[in-house]
């Protein structure tokens, strides 16, 4: 089989705007919309955005050069990619994909949620401003056995539909609908919330540093939420970079995404937390922020119902633009290494992921008993072995094999097209990759150990 068509059966991007907005709708998730503006409220607001801007550009960056590079160079997913440069790293590409698969099969469920809180916000039914009746009703759903499931499914079958498509049918297609979308739709909510009385409150929150709360904690949650925000470490972008043309700018595409990433970022935090202070509810609420507190403060603005429906549907396009990065590294596997037809590989692996899935809802309700890694249901198991454990020694192992086996040279030969583009801080990056990358990757990852214990 000649070249072209090895590359026929894989697919490429269109475009490189196309393979630009599908990485960072990849980056672009849960973690922007959720977990950013909780996080950062516990964190002290102004203190953690500028902590988290630095790491930003030292490790995200940096990693996401490196995943891109690899995945250009070698053509192949994550495994082949390693396997291609030194055989017996090819475990280190297996992590990712392993990643990929359990994070997706929890990722889906809390997927079912949102789509479950669209219809929610459809109907009115989220109009109520009492945040314990919210909290009640959100436990409700989470605690069910048939809802959660049918819209799990339900989510795993839009995902199905893009990365059936393939890449530049499917996933470039939707990702250039989405993403421009999301930025619309989060655009309106950011400037509905900073028009709110009181609402400057929360953007001095958001934006003034208060140097006093930068607390070793604070810099390892900003370091964690860089990394978990990028899908660094999960084979993601090594998968989307093997798509590349050998004649694609990855410099200046390793540094749009995180700077798109982080915009989302900063606008989901625009968008809640000064609506949150507006109408005094706390901003460290935590993961409920989402799902309790944001609907109770929808309830009580203007145009609130109309606002619920933006707001879900937006994290919605998000949620979608992460997981069909997640799927497209397992099916890629099954292409590359068991040379199946996109479309078998595609179908197979969705239904696998929702049936391993099924156990992550059922874990909140009737299986809520179930313990696997000390008090953790099957839900939080699948976060933590994927999140503490996989995701961070994934991104370690990828600064070694870049920085030291393969070789930093090679990979700015590659990432430069072989000396054709300019890239002027080369000698900054091979440092970061070498040394603080996997200084401060291990940091997050003994943390992450520590804490979990």
């Amino acid at each position: 089989m000649t070249n072209l068509n090895k590359e026929q059966d894989r697919g490429q991007w269109g475009s490189k705007l196309g393979f630009i907005l599908a990485a960072a709708g990849s980056a672009v998730g849960l973690g922007n919309l959720w977990k950013f503006p909780y996080v950062a409220g516990k964190n002290g607001g102004g203190a953690f955005v500028l902590v988290y801007i630095i790491i930003l550009f030292l490790v995200g960056f940096t990693l996401m050069l490196a995943e891109i590079t690899l995945g250009r160079h070698t053509q192949v997913s994550a495994i082949g990619a390693y396997r291609k440069i030194r055989k017996k790293w090819a475990w280190v590409g297996a992590l990712g994909v392993l990643a990929g698969f359990l994070i997706l099969s929890f990722y889906s469920v809390v997927g079912g949620w949102v789509l479950s809180y669209l219809f929610k916000a459809l109907t009115g039914a989220l109009h109520v401003t009492d945040a314990e009746v919210l909290g009640n009703m959100f436990g409700g759903l989470i605690s069910s056995t048939g809802t959660p499931i049918i819209f799990h499914a339900i989510f795993m079958v839009l995902n199905l539909i893009i990365v059936f498509g393939g890449i530049s049918g499917g996933i470039e297609k939707a990702s250039k609908i989405m993403m421009p979308a999301l930025f619309v739709m989060i655009i309106l909510l950011a400037l509905r919330s900073v028009t709110l009385p009181g609402a400057s409150e929360g953007l001095k929150f958001l934006f003034v540093p208060d140097f006093s709360v930068i607390t070793p904690t604070v810099i390892l949650d900003a370091l964690g939420q860089v990394f978990f925000s990028l899908s660094l470490g999960m084979g993601c972008m090594i998968t989307y970079g093997s798509y590349l043309s050998k004649d694609t700018d990855i410099i200046q595409s390793a540094i749009a995404i995180p700077v798109l990433d982080t915009a989302v970022a900063l606008l989901a935090g625009i968008a809640t937390l000064p609506a949150v202070f507006a109408f005094g509810f706390e901003p460290a609420a935590g993961p409920g922020l989402m799902f309790v507190t944001l609907p109770a403060v929808f309830s009580q603005m203007p145009l609130g119902g109309l606002f619920a429906v933006i707001f879900f549907l937006l994290v919605l396009f998000a949620a979608l633009t992460s997981s069909i990065s997640l799927l497209e590294v397992c099916v890629a596997y099954v292409v590359d290494e068991w040379k199946w037809k996109r479309a078998k590989a595609t179908i197979t692996m969705t239904i696998i992921i929702f049936l391993v899935g099924i156990p992550a809802s059922l874990s909140f309700g009737v299986w809520e008993h179930i313990k696997i890694i000390g008090e953790r249901g099957f839900f939080d198991t699948y976060d933590f072995i994927a999140s503490n454990v996989l995701l961070p020694l994934g991104g370690l192992l990828l600064c070694i094999f870049v920085g030291w086996i393969w070789g930093t040279d090679r990979a700015v030969k590659e990432a430069t097209n072989d000396g054709q583009r300019e890239f002027s801080l080369a000698s900054v990056w091979v440092f970061l990759i070498k040394y603080l990358g996997p200084l401060a990757i291990g940091a997050v990852f003994i943390r992450s150990i520590m804490a979990a214990f």
